[in-house]
């Protein structure tokens, strides 16, 4: 733990949302982030559909909602969504793209550990990118389970951002031949210096700074009580959409990394 200018304590958990809350301004510029093609958007729609069902109106909760990317899918299927992030920032920005779209979307500064929603409020809690970045998810997933209605669903979309496959490996090493010695181009996602060292030092001290893998979510998961624990990796048709604004080798890695879907449901009453 360490201390903000001002002296007062100054935890982990601060420094995440704070990290995230300078990345804001361009955090739609991103492919991966924002959605630019109807292609990757109807991708999205079959995959919660998939896992969802019909919406019927259903009450979803959009944790660490960011700019709204998933808040708007959701919303697109026909579910009354509401958005809860902890960077004001991020909030901002959320409330001004749904307005300029026209969308009934509520969305609300909160803590995806500490929700302050009401005990089984929700019919479906869906987090994008959010659990790799947890420092107790066990916490979170109780916390998650309080708040979904019984025989409710938990949707995670996450991936192991640490460990890289052979493939991986091999391309980095192919990059570097092609190269020889030249500076190889800024990726897509690429942060600017000081945040791009200030997110190594973030992911070396949450749970999952060895990479976050599916198992490993399942068996958490199972363990603060939930069931129907489903894992799928099918996301390849957003992949190829995403690929199309990358860079060959950003593209190809989209592919091969480990990135899944981790579907739950809170046991019925």
């Amino acid at each position: 733990m360490g201390q903000s200018p001002s002296g007062t304590n100054y935890t982990l958990r601060d420094e995440i949302r704070d990290h995230w809350s300078k990345r804001a301004a361009t955090f739609d510029d991103v492919p991966g982030h924002e959605i630019f093609s109807d292609r990757e958007r109807r991708a999205w729609h079959r995959l919660l559909s998939r896992h969802l069902g019909p919406a019927n109106g259903r009450r979803a909760l959009d944790l660490a909602s960011g700019t709204g990317v998933i808040s708007h899918l959701l919303d697109d299927l026909g579910f009354e969504v509401t958005g809860l992030d902890w960077s004001e920032a991020m909030l901002t920005k959320a409330k001004a793209k749904a307005r300029s779209r026209d969308r009934r979307i509520t969305f609300r500064l909160g803590d995806a550990e500490q929700t302050r929603e009401d005990d089984a409020s929700f019919d479906v809690v869906v987090t994008r990118h959010l659990v790799w970045t947890l420092v107790d998810p066990a916490a979170c997933f109780r916390e998650w389970l309080r708040v979904l209605k019984p025989g409710g669903t938990l949707l995670i979309v996450d991936g192991d951002f640490v460990r890289q496959s052979p493939i991986e490996r091999l391309l980095a090493r192919l990059e570097t031949l092609v190269l020889k010695g030249r500076k190889p181009p800024a990726a897509a996602s690429s942060a600017p210096p000081d945040l791009a060292e200030q997110h190594r030092s973030i992911l070396s001290r949450v749970h999952f700074k060895d990479g976050a893998r599916a198992e490993d979510i399942a068996s958490m998961l199972a363990e603060c009580g939930y069931e129907r624990i489903v894992v799928d990796t099918r996301l390849g048709a957003i992949h190829l959409a995403q690929a199309c604004r990358m860079s060959w080798r950003s593209g190809l890695i989209r592919h091969v990394q480990h990135r899944y879907v981790v579907v739950a449901a809170k046991p019925p009453a």
